[in-house]
């Protein structure tokens, strides 16, 4: 089911719609992060197409007339896929397939490819494998193109039903027998995790692409595989860190995102045991991101999803060396102030001053403010433990107490 191949960039075009629930600002803006999780999974975006509709037309997802628009430039283009942002119905792909004669994936399906890109290790795999099958199972009936016959009824019986058939019972069996696989490495790993002794555990979650696994290889000097792709780390990692004197393990996680497949989210939950099983949860935000309010409600969605909502956590906002923020000139007397145009001093006296726990503002990369974040979770870490264990609060003393760290 996944195959590992050199990829090359082909030709895309990237399809989203206006509707009421979703203004022209959210569409670009999703249609933004679809232009990169094409680049990530190796497409290269020529245009985009949208259209204001009340509701998707059941059929072809746009309008008869949007749709031949897009058609006549996949001909001149010569274009390999076309992506929808929002998941297609089997019956949807197939018509639009029918029309366009080129691949039509959505974000679903794309997000999936990528997942099958990046998972390294057998438990990865697997669990891609699993969330590709259930993704493919309904849409079985389209793949046979050669076949015209597809349906029962008078003069319509024939191989073709007989061969769908044997496929969806394949199908069905192969995600029975992942599912098997998976509970049993869910066993072995949760004896893995019985097996840490009492050490406190942190778990690194947040948005995909906001720089956890670089904040990972920075305090625990490791070297976590780190990119500026979305999902470059689909494998969850568990290091020992020491800060000062006192050791805590550190897991990084896959990140998040908007949209998620709920398939992806079933598959993973057994990965995210590592969320629901720590003592503190380190979210990191990439504040350089224009959206990354919208960032920070999606992971807390999902977290409540997973049963991580009620974790003690600590806000963690990196990139500040990249975050900039618009400035309106002194006679400009028509322009309105607005988030945009806050500074990070400013945004700190906002409600991330009043979050419920701790907020501290880093660069993973540049090292900027690390000193104060190891102070923090220092002090959150060593609150834990010898809540834990009353009799060991001599060995971890105040962070100050041992001077400047070198």
């Amino acid at each position: 089911m996944i195959e590992e191949t050199k990829i090359e960039y082909e030709k895309t075009v990237l399809i989203g719609l206006i509707t009421q629930f979703q203004d022209e600002e959210k569409a670009t803006e999703y249609l933004d992060e679809l232009e990169f999780l094409a680049y990530t999974a190796g497409g290269e975006v020529l245009k985009r197409f949208t259209q204001k509709m009340d509701t998707p037309n059941p059929k072809t997802f746009i309008g008869t007339g949007k749709m031949e628009e897009v058609r006549a430039y996949v001909d001149q283009y010569e274009i390999g896929t076309a992506i929808f942002d929002d998941e297609l119905s089997p019956a949807q792909q197939k018509n639009i397939e029918k029309i366009l004669k080129c691949k039509v994936i959505d974000r679903t399906n794309l997000i999936l490819d990528i997942f099958a890109q990046r998972a390294q290790t057998s438990y990865a795999r697997t669990q891609v494998e699993l969330a590709q099958y259930e993704y493919l199972l309904p849409r079985l009936a389209g793949m046979w193109t050669h076949l015209e016959r597809q349906r029962g009824g008078i003069g319509m019986r024939g191989p073709g039903e007989t061969e769908i058939e044997t496929d969806r019972r394949i199908v069905r069996d192969r995600i029975s027998l992942l599912k098997k696989k998976l509970e049993k490495i869910d066993k072995q790993q949760a004896i893995q995790r019985g097996n840490r002794g009492a050490l406190v555990r942190v778990a690194l979650v947040g948005y995909t692409n906001v720089g956890k696994s670089t904040l990972m290889n920075t305090i625990s000097k490791s070297e976590v595989f780190a990119e500026n792709k979305l999902f470059a780390t689909l494998d969850t990692t568990v290091r020992k860190v020491v800060i000062r004197n006192l050791p805590f393990l550190l897991s990084d996680t896959v990140g998040f995102i908007r949209k998620l497949p709920t398939q992806l989210v079933e598959s993973f939950k057994s990965t995210l045991d590592e969320v629901r099983e720590a003592d503190l949860l380190l979210h990191v935000v990439d504040i350089s991101h224009p959206q990354f309010e919208d960032h920070i409600a999606s992971v807390n969605q999902i977290m409540d999803e997973i049963g991580g909502s009620d974790k003690p956590m600590l806000m963690v906002f990196n990139k500040i060396d990249q975050y900039t923020h618009k400035t309106i000139d002194e006679d400009d007397l028509v322009t309105e102030r607005t988030e945009e145009h806050f500074t990070l001093e400013e945004w700190e006296r906002t409600w991330m001053s009043r979050v419920d726990g701790d907020a501290i503002f880093i660069s993973a990369l540049n090292k900027d403010n690390m000193e104060a974040f190891r102070k923090k979770v220092y002090d959150r870490v060593r609150e834990i433990h010898i809540t834990r264990f009353p009799y060991n609060n001599f060995l971890y003393p105040e962070y100050d107490a041992y001077g400047e760290e070198e």
